[in-house]
């Protein structure tokens, strides 16, 4: 059997490190060190050619346990749903309205952050709610 391997979650987006913070919220995730050598990442832009600036930006789980999450620009804007989302699991074990209401307690929480919420579903037993990040990415809060 092959060793299971690590990998990272990449989005495409207009502004890396303004979205790669707001997932650090959501998630508790971290912002790692800057690169050997320099003292910030403001140092490390800096250094960059002014058209490298902001291409990237990065996350962790400070844990070591979930993926990293890496950010980079890209020129276009975005134009359809996603293929592929993340689900933020907050009501893993709970059913029904103990369930509904951890849910709704993180959506709270989220929409300040600038998370849209899109709707909730819920059909007495199963609930979930679908939300927008800050640059239109769907995830869900499950």
């Amino acid at each position: 059997m092959p060793a299971i391997k690590k990998f990272q979650v990449t989005f495409d987006c207009a502004e890396p490190e303004r979205l790669a913070r707001f997932w650090c919220e959501v998630l508790g995730y971290v912002v790692p060190p800057p690169p050997e050598g320099f003292a910030t990442w403001d140092d490390f832009k800096q250094s960059q050619p002014p058209e490298q600036r902001d291409s990237w930006f990065a996350c962790v789980d400070p844990s070591g346990v979930g993926p990293r999450l890496y950010f980079q620009r890209v020129p276009e804007g975005k134009a359809a749903k996603n293929r592929v989302h993340l689900d933020v699991r907050v009501g893993t074990g709970l059913v029904g309205k103990e369930r509904l209401a951890a849910l709704e307690a993180e959506c709270a929480r989220l929409v300040p952050l600038g998370a849209v919420h899109v709707q909730t579903l819920y059909d007495g037993t199963d609930s979930c709610i679908p939300m927008q990040d800050i640059e239109g990415n769907e995830f869900c809060i499950d």
